[in-house]
Formats: C-alpha cells, sequence, structure tokens
C-alpha cells in the first residue's frame, strides 16, 4: 500500500519517509516541480493542481507542506505566504481527496501547538480551545480545512507539534551555534513553557497515529515533560559543556531584532500535555529534556 507524502524534504518529512520504508511501506512525495524520479508525483497548489492518479487508491497522506514560521522575518507579504502555504494548499489538496474513487483511509495532517496560543503555566491537553494570535488563527483554519476530509469518510488527525529537536534544523538547529559559543540566554522572562519531542518520537508517534484507527481529531505531538524556556537554556548549555549568559535577552530587544514572530513563536507558554498518544500507547523514547538533547546532539 502507498503513503503520500506532502513537504518530504523537510526536516519531519525525511526522517518519516525514511521511517516508512524501512517499515516496508511505498512512499510517494508530492513535489512542486516536474517529477524526477518514480517515487515523485507533481501538485502545485498555487494553480490548483494535484496528480489525482496517484492519489487514488493509497492507503494514507501526511500533509507536512508549509513555508517556514521562523526562518524570516514577518513582512505582510510573507505572512500572506504562510498562510496561504498552510490554509490554501490543505484545501487545495482535501479538495482532491474527496474526489477520489478510492480515498485514503487516514489523513495526518500538521498543525502546531500555537493554536493555544499563550497559556501561561496551566497543563493543557487537545480539549484545550484555541487561544489568540496571528498563529493560533493561522492553525485553526490550517485545521479546519484538513477536517473536511471527514466528508469522504477520511479519518482525520491534526498533529499539534512542538519544538521538534534536531541539530539538522528548526530551532535547535538554528540556536546550537549560539550556545557552542557559550552566548545562550533565556528569552524574555525565562518562564514560559516550551513543548517539545525529538524528531524520533515525532515519526514514532506519526506511525503510530498510522496504525491506531481509533485516534482521530487533535492530537498533541508533544514530550510529556514541557520545560521552561529558562531550564531548556540551563540544560541545553549543560549538554554541549558551555555555560550560558546570566542576564536574559529582553522581550524588546527579541521584538525589535526579530519582529512579530518573537511575540507569537517565542514568548508564548505551551506548557501541553499529550493525552490522546499517551492514552493510545504510544510509548516516547525520550521524556527527559536533557536524555534527548544528549541523543539528538
Amino acid at each position: 500500500m502507498t503513503i503520500i507524502v506532502t513537504g518530504a524534504s523537510g526536516l519531519l518529512g525525511t526522517a518519516l519517509v525514511d521511517a516508512l520504508r524501512a517499515d516496508g511501506r511505498e512512499v510517494v512525495r508530492l513535489v512542486r516541480r516536474t517529477p524526477a524520479k518514480d517515487d515523485e508525483a507533481y501538485w502545485q497548489p498555487g494553480e490548483e493542481v494535484v496528480d489525482l492518479a496517484a492519489l487514488e487508491g493509497a492507503e494514507a497522506v501526511v500533509h507536512l507542506a508549509g513555508a517556514p514560521i521562523g526562518d524570516r522575518r514577518w513582512s505582510p507579504a510573507y505572512k500572506r505566504e504562510l498562510v496561504t502555504s498552510r490554509v490554501h494548499a490543505t484545501r487545495v489538496l482535501v479538495d482532491a481527496l474527496v474526489q477520489l474513487s478510492r480515498p485514503p483511509e487516514v489523513l495526518l495532517s500538521a498543525s502546531g501547538v500555537d493554536f493555544y496560543g499563550d497559556t501561561g503555566d496551566e497543563v493543557i491537553d487537545e480539549s484545550r480551545g484555541r487561544g489568540s494570535g496571528f498563529l493560533a488563527d493561522l492553525c485553526e483554519r490550517w485545521e479546519n480545512e484538513a477536517a473536511r476530509a471527514g466528508t469522504a469518510g477520511i479519518r482525520t488527525v491534526r498533529s499539534r507539534t512542538g519544538l521538534a529537536l534536531s541539530p539538522r534544523g528548526g530551532a535547535l538547529g538554528r540556536i546550537l551555534p549560539i550556545f557552542r559559543m557559550g552566548l545562550g540566554a533565556p528569552l524574555g522572562s525565562g518562564k514560559q513553557y516550551w513543548s517539545w519531542i525529538t524528531v524520533d518520537d515525532w515519526v514514532g508517534a506519526a506511525l503510530h497515529v498510522l496504525k491506531n484507527r481509533e485516534i482521530e481529531g487533535a492530537v498533541n505531538f508533544t514530550s510529556p515533560e514541557p520545560v521552561t524556556n529558562a531550564e531548556f537554556t540551563r540544560t541545553l548549555g549543560k549538554t554541549l559543556r558551555r555555560g550560558t549568559m546570566p542576564i536574559p535577552v529582553p522581550a524588546f530587544a527579541l521584538a525589535a531584532g526579530i519582529g512579530e514572530f518573537a511575540r507569537e513563536g517565542l514568548l508564548p507558554s505551551h506548557r501541553v500535555e499529550p493525552a490522546k498518544l499517551t492514552a493510545a500507547g504510544y510509548a516516547f523514547s525520550h521524556t527527559s529534556l536533557g536524555d534527548a538533547l544528549r541523543a539528538v546532539i
């Protein structure tokens, strides 16, 4: 049986494709250029084009495509790209899926813990409603488009992912050089919770969700033990055997240097519990941040 993956060249997509193939699954990657290999099929959301033949009869679709959230300053044009690359692209994909005579059994579509907005030190699970802010609104619209797949009888899972830990990219990959120079420091108050997950556990959770037909709806893809930003800073410095700066980076300096992403992506607190994964029997490989950082660095 075939599994379709969008965003297959990204940090999570690359790891997932490797794991699926190791598990004996046939994978077809949707790409936005002329396919160059047998395992590629064409789609172009901007033109509302999807290769329906490639989707027909697939066992599952994993939808990870989307412009990077934190790679650049948010100009009005880039914020529109963030929305289009998620909301519109998901709409185009789901419109294609509901046309199929043999739709997939399951759609696993990406989302983020930013859905919840800033929740302080409150422990929250998937029952928590949407928060406020640009990213919360974006996640809700993104998830709503994915949920429409249910009209075709497709089991739909929205993976609300936290900080994915890998030295090869993502937030950790970007800050490692700073910490290796001994210049790491808490951000803002440092009291905000960061919910994190290793890429290996993200892949493990994705495989668990694809195989478990009882799991649907929003699912938190986060470790059971979120930590404050200050604790994350101390633990990363200790793991690298480097000191960290005693003075936090002020929130106003972050906002001046990075812009709106600092207020939306770095300073809000998300103390998220993976209640559905735990209830469904998923066993995390890494629950301690220290163990996780030692494993991935």
